[in-house]
């Protein structure tokens, strides 16, 4: 059985990531699995590690980069198909029965979508909350939220204290808001897309005029 999920749909930086894991047994998956949100980040890092290093597991990952993010011809929906359907294409196999979840408020079209971009034919149903009430989803929840914390560290690194990476997160927004007073413009892992990034760049343009 597969279960496949995403994070980092909503986040102003950065790119988001999906996993798809898969197991002939979901007893063997490590009993405290739950949607990534309800498990303390060492936790995580300790089942996604887990999971990685069983060879009755197979897991596959996908990253949607921020110029896929910002490119005019898409969606977020469209882009959340497509990572999930990507991290699922590495280990399907023909006749694959699995539950994903739904990142659309019709969750049949989801799957559809999700199931037409797979090359193998399976047997895949979409679910809204599916990483809570399907094991297998929720450790697929969990291997793409360590994926995209671990991408926000790198960032850290790069450019100091970044926050979460989420519009509602005062620290991500200071250090936009800092980035842009001082370089005129936006940081390379920065959804320009997003209204948070127009609020900012919009803020610094009228502070210059106060200038004047």
């Amino acid at each position: 059985m597969f279960g496949v999920d995403e994070a980092g749909k909503g986040p102003v930086l950065g790119s988001m990531f999906a996993a798809a894991v898969t197991v002939e047994d979901t007893t063997d998956l490590p009993p405290d699995i739950d949607d990534s949100k309800n498990v303390a980040p060492a936790r995580r890092e300790e089942i996604a590690a887990t999971l990685r290093a069983d060879n009755e597991i197979r897991v596959g990952v996908a990253e949607i980069p921020v110029s896929r993010i910002d490119a005019p011809e898409t969606d977020m929906n469209t882009l959340t198909v497509e990572a999930q359907a990507t991290a699922l294409s590495e280990i399907a196999e023909q006749g694959a029965e699995g539950v994903v979840d739904a990142g659309d408020t019709s969750e049949e079209r989801f799957g559809r979508r999700v199931a037409e971009r797979v090359e193998a034919n399976i047997d895949l149903t979409a679910e809204h909350g599916a990483d809570e009430s399907y094991k297998i989803v929720g450790a697929a929840s969990i291997v793409a939220k360590v994926e995209r914390d671990d991408h926000v560290a790198t960032l850290a690194e790069k450019h100091g204290d970044v926050g979460s990476g989420y519009p509602s997160d005062p620290n991500t927004r200071d250090f936009l808001a800092d980035y842009v007073a001082e370089n005129g413009c936006l940081p390379d892992c920065a959804r320009a897309s997003w209204s948070t990034c127009e609020d900012v760049l919009a803020a610094h343009e009228q502070s210059g005029l106060g200038d004047f």
